[in-house]
């Protein structure tokens, strides 16, 4: 191997594959999966569409990758939220208003996994997977929450069923968020679904 040909192998990837994975979403985000193009994702990335072919494969698996990479992102923001210190009532509010604020970011686009992925979903049985086993984490998440209150006697009903309402509550602040829905408007929603989950 010539000295030349080993500098090239040794080369560092002239970009960042999660900057660009981010970027991806960023654009499939505004359009959706079926009003983006190849020359939208090109321009939205700063990559040719041969450079996006060899990282990331063609549009459905860098959409697919986009959104896998989105879910558990999510899944590590809800975990995060309820697992912090205090009372059920002041963790999930908390919770459900650090996902009001994400998904009024931006002029509120809402989520990424409901505003792109759902749409799909029908056809599609990679994406479907994805969006389920997503909403299935989150109630998971929300059950093991709830069952500790219980424990602990904040909790007089089921924690499973509490966990599916805060997961409607979740799903519905992003839909809210996305149809033009205000701040006052999201924390009415907020305010009603702790108050069912955990009333005082």
């Amino acid at each position: 191997m010539t000295s030349a040909s080993a500098k090239r192998r040794g080369r560092p990837r002239a970009y960042d594959p999660d900057a660009a994975l981010r970027r991806a979403r960023e654009v499939f985000w505004r359009a959706g999966y079926s009003g983006t193009s190849l020359e939208d994702l090109a321009a939205g990335m700063g990559m040719n569409r041969p450079s996006i072919y060899a990282a990331f494969g063609d549009k459905r698996a860098l959409y697919l990758r986009a959104v896998a990479d989105y879910a558990e992102a999510s899944r590590s923001f809800l975990v995060a939220a309820l697992d912090a210190p205090g009372p059920l009532r002041e963790v999930l509010r908390a919770a459900l208003q650090g996902a009001r604020d994400f998904y009024l970011d931006d002029g509120g686009r809402g989520c990424f996994l409901i505003g792109t992925a759902v749409t799909e979903a029908g056809g599609d049985p990679e994406i479907r997977a994805i969006a389920e086993s997503t909403f299935a984490a989150f109630t998971q998440t929300f059950t093991a929450r709830f069952e500790r209150a219980a424990r602990e006697g904040e909790l007089a009903h089921a924690p499973e069923a509490l966990a599916q309402i805060a997961v409607a509550a979740l799903n519905n602040l992003a839909v809210r968020a996305r149809t033009g829905a205000d701040r006052p408007t999201l924390d009415a929603l907020i305010d009603a679904t702790v108050n069912v989950v955990a009333p005082l």
